[in-house]
């Protein structure tokens, strides 16, 4: 495995659970005076014809989604959707944050799932699984595209995100949000620049996080924020400066996720661990297990998003304690369908 790669939050690519074979490079060929180049980000057009998915999990709070792009450049160590790159012939480590696949269409997928019949209007979330505000939307401006359609029906959206780039839309998430059709949380894992750096490398930083909240609030956007991932041992402690912060900056609402560490990512975060915090790689472990009861993970619907056990007790204490001395809402604010509306349906009224 390779040291630190920079700007990366993996070292290397794991072996594809699905694959047969796997290639590794003659370790007599390598010359360990050599540094191998870091990996430079491909992005690949993605010709999926439709844009909405759908869900039945219970542990989730929607049921259908919009992901404009597949896999996701930040490289966070932690993240559950690595193991998603898989199913498309990729690795969950350095193939996820390298490898981003693009779906073009995606505005134009949207607004035609909305305006057949059969589409009854419901919140649809957007970076339910990778991150909509990636580094790449600034140019491509997909996810904005998206956000115009769903302007355009008054279909309501929920986004959590990494990115202050979100703020720039902020023009149409208040066009929503006068119908009640729009809310943004921005994820804040941690205060420290450093350990943020490390284990989101290519998100924005936690101030530029914070100046976004500042920015929807100003504009009538309902703002909150997720303090997610908490590591037990690593960030844990720093829940109460979160959520101070994110109060001061105009949040309204706050809510939080513990980590989850499912196939592979057990392995990559371990690994992590190793490069950026071997001294308290047994301490975080650890405490993880102590709130999976033993394990890294757990799969079960209905257990793997929370967490069980003292420490966990103590974690969610802390957290809604907080949220409440500094007036944050623990629940996200309900979002409204009741102005969807479809392109055109009352021009066609008039005439009948």
């Amino acid at each position: 495995m390779r040291s630190n790669v920079k700007g990366r939050g993996s070292a290397d690519n794991p072996h594809n659970r699905f694959e047969i074979y796997r290639f590794e490079r003659d370790p007599d060929s390598i010359d360990p005076d050599d540094e191998e180049p870091a990996p430079t980000t491909e992005f690949i057009a993605d010709s999926s014809r439709s844009i909405i998915a759908t869900n039945d999990s219970p542990d989730v709070g929607f049921d259908a989604s919009i992901n404009p792009y597949r896999g996701c450049e930040h490289g966070c160590a932690y993240c559950y959707a690595r193991p998603s790159h898989e199913f498309l012939g990729y690795s969950a480590g350095l193939d996820f944050e390298t490898k981003i696949l693009i779906k073009k269409e995606a505005p134009a997928l949207l607004r035609k799932a909305l305006m057949k019949p059969s589409w009854e209007p419901k919140t649809l979330a957007i970076s339910g699984v990778t991150d909509a505000y990636q580094p790449v939307e600034r140019r491509l401006k997909l996810t904005r595209g998206c956000l115009e359609v769903l302007a355009e029906f008054r279909n309501p959206v929920g986004i959590i995100t990494k990115n202050k780039l979100v703020a720039r839309d902020a023009d149409v998430l208040a066009d929503l949000a006068t119908c009640q059709a729009s809310n943004v949380a921005l994820s804040i894992t941690t205060l420290d620049q450093g350990l943020a750096r490390a284990l989101e490398p290519r998100a924005s930083t936690p101030n530029a996080r914070l100046d976004a909240i500042a920015t929807l609030r100003q504009a009538g956007v309902p703002v909150g924020v997720m303090v997610a991932p908490i590591i037990p041992g690593l960030n844990d402690h720093e829940v109460p400066r979160i959520l101070e912060a994110a109060a001061e900056a105009g949040a309204q609402f706050a809510g939080f996720t513990l980590i989850r560490l499912p196939l592979g990512v057990a392995d990559l975060f371990t690994e992590w661990l190793d490069r950026h915090a071997p001294l308290a790689r047994e301490k975080i472990l650890g405490r993880i297990r102590s709130i999976r009861e033993g394990k890294l993970n757990e799969s079960q619907f209905g257990l793997r998003m929370g967490g069980a056990g003292p420490f966990a007790e103590l974690i969610v204490t802390l957290f809604k304690t907080t949220a409440s001395r500094l007036g944050l809402s623990t629940h996200f604010p309900p979002l409204s369908t009741a102005s969807f509306r479809r392109p055109g349906e009352n021009q066609m009224f008039l005439f009948d």
